[in-house]
């Protein structure tokens, strides 16, 4: 297809999706403009459209830009370091957290989309990074910084920001709006042209954006359009299913929000077919599947419902729960894959479970990671009632027992966790805190005052060596066993992300699967005991093979032959079998 023809079905596609979002009026405009924007991109030629956006070596980290600082560099400079020293072949891509100049929410409340925080660095050293990794960059598209020059405006009644928020009228039906958090919805501020009351989803100092004004989209793109030159290939849409807002509506997850989504990924589509878009849901699980459209809008999203089930699971040492949701809701469209993970920079979600973990389940575990150290954040809903929302947790101390209490096993429950979520169908994604065990940062809290600084630490190079120095320390040896196991991961074909997989019923304490590689030379069978005790592994002829009829454990060496009829299992122990080729 040649560069024209490109150029021309994204036109009649965004014309199509711009008249789902504005009146008829404005769509010549919109799409005018849009093209205009277009202008700096090298229209690819066709078989840049058909390229390799994921296998089975991708890993994410995720990272704030100072979650590693040294005496002497910048903490971006920091970070490139730790990472060059000890990951370059393990992880491909990195989720560099807003690193953007903010004035909250440790990033999320963005003074200036365009310039690096010059606490953390600049942008030559965002390249440095790029030069070893992919970085996947946070598009904060639902709101701003109430210091950023467009609300700025607004406070001034100036253009273009007096026309870039929303102040819905005294009467406007708001009674059905989703909320993440206790906050006030709307936020009173004194203006030149008088008070006026701002939407802010999330806090006071986060004043959402006005989609319904196509110039705030247009703002967007160009936003978008500046990270792909800086050399981001992933892009993460935060919080976007709050983006389009309508009196009388949940004013969540609405018609236009998907639309803007599908013509962000036609965008990219255009002029930088080798990049991904990821959709930030933290919903409930049919909801945040939606978000991969028919194929057509996010490449990505966010596995959310894994981690509370897979905690739940290790928590009271049963496969049900998660086992019957693998095998129902693990399944991506064509194009499209699950970026999965255990833990990230907020907590561990809670309205994931809704539909799939009964409520006394759901009570059982919270007063359990309450028990371990976890504290309990909580939304508001519509009736003035207030709901768990997630729990603030270190993955590591989350797993540090069961409902039993406090074990010996928490660092091989630990693992078990990371392993499972690594092998499953999709992209794995570690944070940097899970791949170093880092406890509690209960200090944090008390001088933040915020729950969220409980997983947020920032660690210093220095005592951060000493620890992976010492070969007893629990960092030392999760860290060590995760990075032979993650570079055990990438060389099995099995793992690609779009290859097939099979959940299998192993009974209550085991959760197992099948993955296949695309062209079906490798398949691997993975088991896991989640539980204390020592557990059988039935095969019942499960292990029939096609070529030598030898299985090898990946992760323990062991070989198994398929005339065997029984494994036992050590407690939280992890199986790769892979069959031997002759």
């Amino acid at each position: 297809m040649a560069a024209a023809e490109i150029l021309n079905a994204f036109v009649q596609h965004a014309e199509i999706r711009l008249r789902r979002i504005y009146p008829e009026e404005q769509v010549k405009y919109i799409l005018k403009r849009i093209v205009a924007e277009l202008d700096w991109a090298q229209n690819p030629a066709a078989e840049e459209l058909v390229c390799r956006l994921w296998d089975e070596r991708d890993v994410i980290l995720i990272s704030y830009g100072d979650s590693v600082c040294a005496d002497g560099q910048s903490p971006l400079q920091s970070l490139s370091s730790f990472l060059e020293q000890h990951l370059t072949e393990l992880v491909s891509i990195v989720h560099l957290l807003p690193f953007f100049p903010y004035s909250s929410d440790d990033g999320f409340a963005v003074i200036d989309y365009r310039q690096v925080n010059p606490e953390l660095g600049d942008w030559p050293q965002i390249a440095a990074l790029n030069r070893h990794f992919d970085l996947m960059v946070d598009l904060v598209i639902n709101h701003v910084s109430s210091q950023h020059h467009w609300f700025q405006q607004f406070l001034r009644n100036e253009k273009p920001g007096r026309h870039y928020f929303i102040t819905p009228p005294d009467d406007a039906d708001l009674i059905q709006v989703v909320r993440p958090r206790q906050s006030e919805l709307l936020t009173e501020v004194e203006t030149d042209a008088g008070p006026a009351k701002v939407w802010t989803t999330f806090s006071a100092d986060q004043v959402d954006v006005d989609f319904s004004n196509p110039e705030v989209l247009l703002e967007y793109i160009r936003i978008l359009l500046f990270y792909l030159q800086q050399g981001a290939r992933l892009i993460r849409l935060d919080a976007v299913a709050f983006l389009w807002k309508e009196w009388g509506t949940a004013c969540l997850n609405l018609p236009q929000t998907h639309e803007i989504v599908k013509l962000l990924r036609d965008l990219i589509g255009v002029v930088a077919p080798k990049s991904v878009l990821l959709t930030e849901t933290n919903l409930p699980y049919h909801q945040n599947l939606s978000y991969f459209g028919d194929s057509d809008e996010a490449h990505m999203i966010y596995q959310f419902s894994l981690a509370p089930l897979l905690l739940h699971g290790l928590y009271r040492g049963t496969s049900q729960y998660l086992c019957d949701w693998a095998r129902t809701h693990c399944s991506a469209p064509p194009g499209c894959t699950f970026l999965n993970f255990t833990a990230s920079h907020d907590g561990v979600g809670m309205r994931p479970l809704e539909g799939l973990l009964p409520q006394g389940e759901v009570d059982l575990l919270l007063q359990g990671m309450e028990k371990f150290g976890g504290l309990v954040s909580y939304k508001r809903n519509a009736d003035g009632s207030k709901s768990p929302y997630e729990i603030n947790i270190g993955y590591f101390d989350a797993l540090k027992g069961t409902w039993l209490g406090d074990d010996c096993w928490q660092i091989a429950r630990f693992l078990l966790a990371q392993t499972l979520m690594m092998g499953l169908r999709g992209i794995p994604a570690i944070y940097i805190h899970s791949l170093l065990a880092t406890p509690n940062y209960h200090a944090g809290v008390l001088q933040t005052g915020r729950a969220r600084t409980i997983n947020r630490r920032r660690l210093q190079y220095s005592e951060l060596a000493e620890l992976l120095a010492d070969e007893h320390s629990d960092q030392a040896i999760v860290f060590n066993e995760l990075r032979r196991r993650l570079s055990i991961r990438r060389q099995q074909p099995a793992f690609h992300p779009d290859g097939r997989q099979e959940v299998l019923h192993l009974g209550e304490h085991l959760f197992g699967f099948w993955r296949y590689s695309l062209d079906g030379r490798q398949r691997i069978f993975a088991a896991h005991n989640l539980t204390d005790q020592q557990r059988n592994l039935y095969l019942d002829g499960a292990l029939d093979g096609q070529f030598s009829g030898r299985w090898v454990g990946l992760l323990t060496g062991e070989v198994v032959t398929s005339q065997r009829t029984v494994i036992e299992l050590p407690p939280y122990h992890v199986l790769w079998l892979a069959e031997e080729k002759i």
